[in-house]
This record gives C-alpha cells, structure tokens and sequence, in this order.
C-alpha cells in the first residue's frame, strides 16, 4: 500500500477539509449540475463561525448589558433621592438667606441713623463755638470801651494839668505886680492879702487836683488791671472751653471718618469681588452729580481756631460724599440669583455647542430648574426690551443703571413691558424652553458697559454682603 503523506500548507488542508464538490439536477429528462469550489465552501463555514460566535457573544453583552442597565437605574434612582434632598436643603439656606439681608439692612440703617445723629450733634457743636466766639468778641468790645474811657480820662487830666499851669502863670503875674507896688506898700496891703489869698486857695486847689487826677489815675489803672485780668480769665476759659470742644468734635468726626473708611473698603472690595472695578462703575453711574469749575485761588494756611476741625470735617464729607456713590451704585449690582432653586448645566465662558457640539463662546449661566419656574430681578431697573429675540427666544433686557444690565433668555412667559420700573425681586417671567434651546432653562447674562461679565462672581460678592 502506497501511504499518502498529509499536506502540510494551509492551502492543502482547507483542499482535504473542503473538497471540491459537484451537485447533480435532473429536470424533465435534462441533467444539470454545478460546481461547489473549495473557496466558497471555506468562506461559506468562516462566516457560518463568524456569524455564530457572534451570535454568543451579542447574546452573553445583552445579558451583561441588562445588568449594567438595572445596576444604573438604581444609581440613578438614588441620585434623584439626593437631588430632592438637596433641593430642600437649599430652599431652607434660600430662607436663611432672606432673614441675614434683612438682618443686614436692619443693621446698615441703625448705622446710618447714627451718623446722622453724630452730624446733628456736630453741628450744634459748631453752632456753640459760634456762641462763644460772639462771647468773645463782646468781651473785646468792653475792652475797647475801657480803652476809650481811660483815653477820656488822660484828656482830663491833661486839660486840669493846662488849668494848672494857667494858674501859676497868673501867680507869677500876681508876684510880679507885688514886686512892682512894693513902693506903696500901704495902699496896696488888702490887695496883696487878697492876691495871697487866692495864691493859697490856687495852691490848695492844685494840690486838690493834683491828689484827685492821682486818685483817679490808680482808680483807673486798678479797674484796668482787673478787667485785663478778667478778659485773660475769661479768654483763657473760653479757650479751654473751646480746645475741648474742638476735642470732642474732633473725636467724634475722627469716629465718623472711621465708620466712613470701612463702609468704602467693604462696597469697593464687594465690587471687586463681582469683577467690576469700582472705579469704572462710579464714572459709569451718570445720576452721581460731576459739574466742577470756578476760578483758581491757591490756598492758603489757616490759622484761625478750629482749623483741624473745618479739615477733618471737609476731609468727612468727601468720605460721606463717596459712601453715598458706592451706596448708590452698590443697589444696582444683581448679587442674587434670579431663581430661587437652580442647577448650572452650563458656565460662562468656552463651552462645546449642545447643538453642533462645536468649540464656542458662552457670554452667560445657564440656570436649570422646574420648567415654569419664578423668575425675579435681582436689583431695581427698567425693562429695555420685552419680546422674541431671535436664538435667544423670549427675552427679557434690564438696565440698572450704571453701566450694568441683566438678560433672561427662552422663557415660557413674560410677565412685564417694555418702559416698565421693577423693583428688587419683583416676578418678570416663567422658565422655558424657547429659541434655540435643547431644554427648558435660564440663560443669564450680566453686562457691564457693553462686555458681558461672568454671574458667578456676582453671586459670590452677594453671598459675601448677606454674611456681612
């Protein structure tokens, strides 16, 4: 026996496993056949195993599937669990939330009440610093007059000293003549004892004023010396009356600039915080009054009393004068959120596309919640536009001033009109699904002089003024 040697290529052992086959048909007499090569039967059993092991396998990934499927539904089930839970707890921080704004606005006017009252106060200071100033003028005044008496008094004097003089004159004339009838001594003897007689009562007359000008001379000097005395008293306790009171005024305003100074700090580092600088937003807020001019006058120094004080008190009302500015621009800022319950499926900035899931610019929030949901106005303003709005679908446009304005994109419902004054948390709208949108939500933007701002800084300087 001849022995056949197996093949050893594979192209041999497919021709063994898969000979060459002829299949035979008769019809009506006639006889056909075809012809099964060794290739088609090769490739008819691999794709027979291909399509059976298949075939196990999408049988044994559907049974691994439904597992995974069932394990997910519980996951999922639990996480809605979660989300509820998380949805209460937020509701009772969104209360606790009101109660600490109104507790801060509570706060913020007892503390501008107490600046009023500090203002009042200063000024009836100043008002009795003016009293005590029309005090020592008057006492100047009485000085003067004294000034004057005494000047009255030295004319008299002088006038009597003429007087004087005069008589001796009239003595010497008088001795003179009694020289000059010594001759007839007989017949002028009742003269000269008259002219002896007024030469002594001339002389006691003299002597009389003399004694009388010197009296009235230390009379006057002593009531000159006490009302010096009593003028140095009475200005030396009007200026310690005054130093104090300058002190305490001076206290009391150092105080007021204190409060002032932080009140400033704080609004501008809020402002700060929610990515705006407070420069730019005061010049940006055109209520604030800016009209300046006048001539040039260079200053000079003050030495007049109470020159610290009218400084620190100038140097108060420009800390004043810019606590009611950020006061005023600090109203406007939309530190909320305009819903009371949300969840963020999308940030501020580059995002893909939920459409085309293309790179592109998201130039706000978007804010998830129940569809139909509230919807309230962070701040005051004034609705600017109210209707369709191309993707955006129903839009609302708020400018609150200073440079600032908020957008609520796809709502269901708008609730105000355009020209319309709201106030802090007034209802505008009702979430929807409109425009160019896979879902219903919020789209909220921000937008401080013409660039669109991210919220969340916002947010987060609003969560910092409520635990202020």
């Amino acid at each position: 026996m001849i022995n056949k040697k197996r093949p050893k290529t594979l192209r041999g052992r497919v021709r063994r496993w898969f000979p060459e086959r002829q299949v035979h048909i008769r019809t009506d007499g006639h006889i056909k056949y075809f012809r099964i090569s060794t290739s088609f039967q090769a490739s008819f059993a691999g794709v027979l195993f291909i399509a059976l092991v298949w075939t196990g396998f999408t049988s044994w990934s559907f049974t691994q599937h439904t597992q995974i499927v069932d394990f997910k539904n519980n996951q999922i089930s639990n996480a809605r669990l979660a989300y509820h839970s998380l949805l209460g707890e937020v509701a009772e921080y969104q209360k606790k939330l009101i109660g600490e704004i109104a507790e801060y606005q509570k706060k913020f006017a007892k503390i501008a009440e107490n600046m009023e009252n500090n203002t009042s106060m200063t000024l009836g200071l100043v008002e009795k610093n003016s009293s005590l100033r029309q005090s020592l003028n008057s006492v100047s005044k009485k000085l003067v007059a004294t000034q004057s008496e005494r000047e009255v008094v030295e004319t008299a004097r002088e006038r009597l000293k003429a007087d004087l003089a005069q008589i001796e004159n009239r003595l010497h004339e008088t001795a003179s003549r009694n020289f000059s009838l010594k001759g007839n001594l007989s017949s002028v003897e009742h003269n000269l004892q008259s002219v002896l007689e007024e030469r002594n009562q001339a002389l006691f007359e003299g002597a009389r004023v003399r004694s009388a000008l010197k009296n009235l001379e230390n009379r006057r000097r002593n009531e000159l010396k006490s009302l010096e005395s009593k003028r140095r008293l009475e200005i030396a306790s009007l200026e310690l009356r005054l130093r104090q009171m300058q002190g305490d005024q001076e206290t009391v305003v150092q105080r007021l600039t204190r409060q002032a100074v932080e009140t400033i700090e704080t609004s501008e580092k809020i402002i700060e915080l929610a990515g705006i600088d407070a420069v730019n937003l005061l010049a940006a807020d055109t209520s604030l009054p800016v009209g300046q001019g006048g001539p040039f006058i260079a200053a000079t120094a003050d030495n007049k009393p109470g020159a610290k004080l009218r400084a620190d008190l100038d140097n108060l009302d420009s800390y004043l004068g810019r606590v009611e500015a950020l006061q005023s621009v600090m109203a406007r800022l939309p530190l909320t959120a305009p819903l009371d319950s949300y969840r963020i499926t999308s940030s501020f900035g580059k995002r893909r596309d939920p459409k085309n899931k293309k790179w592109a610019a998201h130039y706000g929030l978007d804010l998830v919640s129940h569809k139909k949901a509230n919807i309230f106005t962070p701040a005051a303003g004034k609705v600017t536009f109210a209707g369709w709005k191309g993707n955006y679908g129903r839009m609302i446009e708020i400018d609150h001033g200073a440079g600032i304005k908020t957008r609520y994109g796809h709502l269901h419902k708008i609730l105000v009109k355009r020209g319309q004054k709201i106030n802090f948390r007034d209802k505008i709208a009702l979430l929807g699904n409109s425009g160019r949108s896979t879902g219903a939500h919020l789209h909220y933007e921000i937008v401080f002089r013409g660039k669109a701002k991210n919220p969340i800084n916002f947010f987060k300087a609003g969560r910092h003024v409520f635990q202020e």
